[in-house]
């Protein structure tokens, strides 16, 4: 992905959340120049992967197959500094915007339709070697059971959420209008608690064809 264009989906990101009544927290607006004066009063924001994070899966894709994400609030699995037993995402999928199948290991969570379109959300169990299982798949829609036959779909509207545990492959894209997610999971670990499906990949290539107005959670510097 350019910078270039991060820098804009960015911008695009943050102005949505706040017409959808969604505001972050202020860390999310700190600037490159702003971080390597940040010291260790900052250490959680690093160490939990706090902050923004957009990826295309290498597909070079991103409006096809993309999201772009900031971590809010978010425990870490080993350092014991940080204790939170859950973490807190907005996430934004535009109109046919896939996010490829996946499952987590270790993470459970829902997914809360926040505002704009509907979101199609896809599932399946899972194997005992990670593969598609073809058993029906039972999930909460906000507290009511539903059961869906293997690759059943679920349209949520906003307002309404889907509570996804670990080892249940999903996958979802936006419908009808861009929108605006929530997460709420127990602790989050990108670096390894992602099984996706297809191999691809997570954390995108940048070209660096301006300079960057926002750092992504994996670029910060080290304490001061």
């Amino acid at each position: 992905m350019r910078r270039s264009e991060i820098n804009s989906l960015i911008d695009g990101a943050a102005a949505f959340a706040r017409s959808c009544g969604f505001l972050l927290p202020p860390f999310a607006f700190w600037s490159p120049q702003e971080w390597p004066s940040k010291g260790t009063e900052a250490d959680e924001i690093r160490d939990c992967m706090l902050g923004w994070d957009l990826t295309d899966f290498g597909s070079g894709d991103f409006p096809n197959v993309g999201l772009i994400m900031f971590t809010i609030r978010n425990g870490h699995l080993s350092d014991k500094r940080y204790s939170k037993p859950y973490c807190e995402k907005m996430l934004i999928s535009d109109v046919e915007q896939i996010t490829p199948m996946h499952f987590h290991w270790s993470k459970s969570e829902d997914i809360i339709n926040r505002g704009g379109g509907d979101l199609a959300v896809q599932v399946y169990n899972s194997t005992a070697d990670e593969g598609l299982d073809d058993s029906d798949v039972t999930v909460s829609i906000d507290g009511v059971a539903r059961t869906l036959s293997a690759g059943g779909m679920v349209t949520l509207s906003p307002g309404e959420s889907i509570f996804l545990p670990s080892g249940l492959y999903h996958k979802f894209w936006g419908e009808k209008e861009k929108v605006l997610l929530g997460e709420v999971s127990t602790v989050n670990d990108d670096t390894r608690d992602n099984r996706f499906y297809e191999q691809i990949g997570r954390f995108p290539e940048i070209e660096e064809d301006e300079e960057p107005r926002y750092l992504l959670f994996s670029e910060y510097p080290d304490s001061a």
